[in-house]
């Protein structure tokens, strides 16, 4: 598949001297989620024949709601704000708009022991190292999906833990698809139309709620550089 197929779609500056390519691209536009999953079906399919690079594609899409399937119906607070769509990827319901980096990633996990849990964890890592390079601490924590940031001493009443970045993943045939979702300058308000990722106790946050000021292009870079931290593979081009 060409990235010229999706409006938009470029690929990042390759590196010198790679080998083992993953491909990188990235959405500059807004991109549609039925156009977004028909893209990683697409490629998935490309990768597990052999006829494309495993690929991570960073996108952000219009304000929507996507439902996992171990969706809660009752988690869906305000179905009517906006548009709400059925996912194959793990897990409950959780928001996706402007302000929010999403990182697609293709990967074929044939080549990398094919150990499902290993590939959640390392890419919880992924999120973590990158958060790191804005010197924000983003934890994991037991029985809760996604990473979480600490806000205040825990023995300060006012303590809490808020939501910064989801994961939801889907593998067919030994390829992932779906991956990450970072929250960047997103309007947190959008978040009350749900029970996020069906945790209702806690809240969300965001690089800007952290009063960190970083671009999406700078959270792109920090993104490619703690993938190969954490995945140790060369990347190139589409």
């Amino acid at each position: 598949m060409n990235p010229g197929e999706i409006k938009g779609l470029s690929a990042a500056p390759a590196a010198t001297g790679e080998t083992d390519e993953i491909a990188w691209l990235i959405a500059d536009e807004l991109v549609d989620y039925p156009a977004a999953v028909d893209f990683m079906e697409r490629r998935a399919a490309a990768i597990r024949a052999g006829g494309a690079p495993e690929t991570v594609w960073l996108v952000e899409h219009p304000a929507l709601y996507t439902a996992g399937t171990s969706a809660d119906p009752a988690e869906l607070l305000d179905g009517g704000r906006f548009p709400v769509y059925e996912t194959g990827r793990g897990g409950r319901y959780t928001y996706h708009g402007p302000g929010q980096r999403v990182a697609y990633v293709m990967l074929d996990l044939k080549k990398r022991g094919q150990d499902i849990r290993r590939y959640v964890h390392d890419l919880e890592e992924w999120v973590i190292h990158t958060l790191a390079r804005f010197n924000v601490t983003a934890e994991r924590r037991e029985g809760r999906v996604g990473l979480w940031v600490a806000q205040g001493a825990p023995a300060n009443p006012a303590y809490r833990e808020d939501k910064i970045a989801a994961i939801g993943v889907r593998v067919r045939r030994w390829v992932s698809f779906h991956g990450i979702a970072i929250n960047v300058e997103p309007d947190l308000e959008h978040f009350t139309g749900i029970v996020p990722c069906g945790i209702g106790e806690h809240g969300v946050t965001s690089l800007w709620d952290q009063g960190i000021t970083a671009t999406m292009p700078e959270v792109d870079l920090a993104l490619r550089a703690s993938f190969e931290d954490v995945f140790g593979r060369r990347t190139t081009n589409a």
